[in-house]
């Protein structure tokens, strides 16, 4: 059986360096808030570029959360977010009591740069956008939008570390970025684990405040705060793999080049790539209009795929109080219902690279 993603090939592919590292971490006796984690935010704020900075954070969710709490988010606020992906990004603002206003995505399965002024309100304080299965949305026209409109731009970059548009790594555009470290992302940990990224120095100091009761130092607390911190041991194995990314993103590259290149099913619809675009691959995500049949074929060959995401945010019970119901957003819907994640990880080898596309091809 091909998995659809198996989180142990990445370990194994550097097992012994993740090894030293764990044990190194266990034996220094300092678990939380030490040097390592200082060293990972350094070294991954280096290899993002453009003098940034980076906060780590015990989750994705808390890295929206913290990030758009530190920067004045609060009861009533209304931030555009895009009507599909994962409810984390959603659940960022509702939990500073904003109010999370949607817009369609693209072709590309990113937020719609059209539809957005169409969106903004008297209410309306930022645009949060998704940078969706590892590709960078397009910025510009956002970019204006915010700059006349005086909005904040966030990006949710929990799928797409180091996924570049014209030159400019995602979660360097606006006000901040925010990572998410789950054992599953490109630059994943063995645990929960998060960041926020900006080029603002007193935002992030502000950020590391609040993660850790609001304390500035040790028994001193100058606003009430979270424990939202990055632990020792997820920084140090990020360390590791922060290390190796070239070789990763190459890897998971090599895959989508080939499905690219060999898959020619005129029932399945291939990702497109934005022009100026350097996706990362985090997912092979393809459009059939008989998803579960496509899945039960691929399966039926010992192929697994999986669906991201299968119920809109809008539609999701924990949201129904925002009274969107369906139809609300079409586009949104019917990518839900059609979209199917080809195997991606780590590593594939080429045999199996080949007997995915091959059975792809052999869908009818």
């Amino acid at each position: 059986m091909i998995p659809a993603n198996e989180l142990v090939r990445g370990y194994r592919l550097f097992e012994e360096e993740y090894n030293k590292a764990a044990v190194s971490v266990l034996q220094s006796g300092w678990y939380v808030l030490g040097k390592n984690v200082e060293s990972f935010e350094q070294e991954y704020a280096s290899a993002l570029g453009a003098d940034c900075y980076c906060a780590g954070v015990d989750n994705g969710l808390n890295a929206i959360r913290l990030g758009l709490y530190a920067c004045g988010i609060t009861e009533g606020d209304e931030v555009i977010v895009q009507s599909n992906g994962y409810i984390a990004t959603m659940l960022g603002v509702t939990q500073n009591g904003g109010i999370p206003v949607f817009v369609e995505p693209d072709k590309y399965h990113n937020m719609d740069p059209d539809r957005i002024e169409e969106a903004i309100t008297d209410k309306t304080k930022a645009v949060l956008v998704t940078h969706l299965y590892g590709q960078a949305t397009r910025m510009e026209k956002i970019l204006d939008i915010c700059k006349k409109h005086d909005l904040m731009l966030f990006e949710d970059c929990a799928q797409s570390h180091f996924s570049s548009y014209k030159g400019v790594n995602t979660g360097l555009f606006g006000t901040a970025g925010f990572f998410s470290f789950y054992p599953t992302k490109n630059l994943g940990c063995f645990g929960d684990g998060g960041g926020v990224v900006s080029k603002d120095k007193k935002l992030i100091e502000r950020i590391k405040v609040l993660r850790n009761y609001g304390s500035d130092y040790k028994y001193h607390n100058i606003e009430p705060g979270f424990n939202s911190r990055l632990d020792e041991m997820q920084a140090a194995l990020l360390r590791v793999k922060l290390s190796h990314m070239e070789e990763l993103l190459a890897n998971r590259r090599k895959i989508a080049e080939a499905y690219l290149s060999g898959i020619k099913n005129p029932k399945i619809r291939l990702p497109e790539i934005v022009d100026g675009a350097v996706p990362v691959w985090y997912l092979f995500v393809v459009n059939v209009e008989d998803q579960q049949g496509f899945r039960d074929h691929m399966l039926k060959n010992e192929i697994q795929t999986d669906v991201h995401f299968p119920t809109p945010p809008f539609l999701q019970p924990a949201l129904e109080y925002l009274g969107h119901g369906e139809g609300s957003f079409p586009v949104a819907e019917k990518d839900c219902k059609t979209v199917v994640s080809l195997p991606m990880m780590d590593y594939m080898s080429d045999e199996e690279i080949q007997k995915v596309i091959r059975v792809a091809n052999e869908y009818e």
